[in-house]
């Protein structure tokens, strides 16, 4: 799956265009690395989102096309939420 899709799907981010920004703009990574909103992602990956004086890293548990809103949750783990 898609970056941005799975931002989008997990409601990590409300609107796959932001997420698309966010990852065109260099504040998303995989594993330590920059990642582009096509990049593919995979369980166990580890997500790092920077947005503006927050980092919110997180690892990815289950990758669905379609999920229910009162399982987002379950789709990852949150490692840290620095504000």
């Amino acid at each position: 799956m898609r970056l941005d899709k799975f931002l989008k799907v997990s409601r990590i981010i409300k609107r796959r265009t932001v997420a698309n920004e966010a990852c065109d703009g260099g504040r998303v990574e995989i594993n330590g690395r920059p990642a582009k909103a096509g990049a593919q992602v995979k369980v166990g990956d580890v997500v790092t989102l920077h947005f503006g004086d927050r980092t919110f890293k997180f690892r990815i548990l289950v990758v669905e096309e379609t999920v229910k809103k009162q399982d987002t949750a379950d789709m990852y783990e949150v490692l840290t939420d620095e504000s």
